[in-house]
């Protein structure tokens, strides 16, 4: 019989290794831990599935992910980097939360890839300190925010929303995530 290597203990956490202690590492790979939460639940479904409204929340997964790209662009592009975007849609949450039936699921998909992808390039070369640009949300420099306080902000909406949609799945094929 061959000796079998030890096994590798459980990590004790989700999220970035259990010896990251780092605050921007820590804070930026659960970031990244509920975007891919955020995908891996709604794995598997149906074109139908991903569409449909799931009752009593009103909402579709594929009009969640719509919504959590919203939020990134809103928070991030015309937040912290005070872009010139389109930050709300006409018709608010509701509108964001809803895709028509015309657009491909992997054309919403790429949008939110999109979304994500540009937080991570206006996060690259700054500092946790760094203070929101003026312009964009915040018009003066009383309320705006530093990019910590911001991103905490995008895990806050990750954290709720990706447990929303961990009801919604069971709900819609029984199926319980982490």
């Amino acid at each position: 019989m061959q000796p079998q290597p030890p096994e590798q203990p459980a990590p004790l956490f989700d999220g970035p290794g259990d010896d990251v202690s780092d605050p921007r590492e820590l804070l930026l790979g659960y970031l990244d831990w509920y975007r891919d939460a955020l995908l891996r639940k709604i794995a598997g479904l149906s074109d139908t599935q991903l569409r449909t409204p799931v009752e009593p929340m009103g909402w579709s997964p594929l009009g969640l992910v719509q919504h959590l790209g919203w939020v990134e662009r809103r928070w991030m592009q015309w937040g912290f980097d005070a872009e010139d975007v389109v930050a709300w849609l006409p018709g608010g949450d509701l509108a964001e939360m809803t895709v028509s039936a015309d657009e491909p699921a992997e054309d919403v998909l790429a949008a939110y890839g999109r979304e994500v992808q540009r937080t991570r390039e206006l996060c690259a070369p700054a500092a946790l300190a760094d203070v929101s640009k003026l312009g964009g949300r915040f018009p003066a420099p009383g309320p705006a925010p530093s990019l910590s306080r911001i991103l905490f902000h995008l895990l806050q909406e990750y954290a709720r929303h990706v447990g929303h949609l961990d009801i919604a799945r069971e709900l819609i094929d029984g199926t319980t995530g982490e």
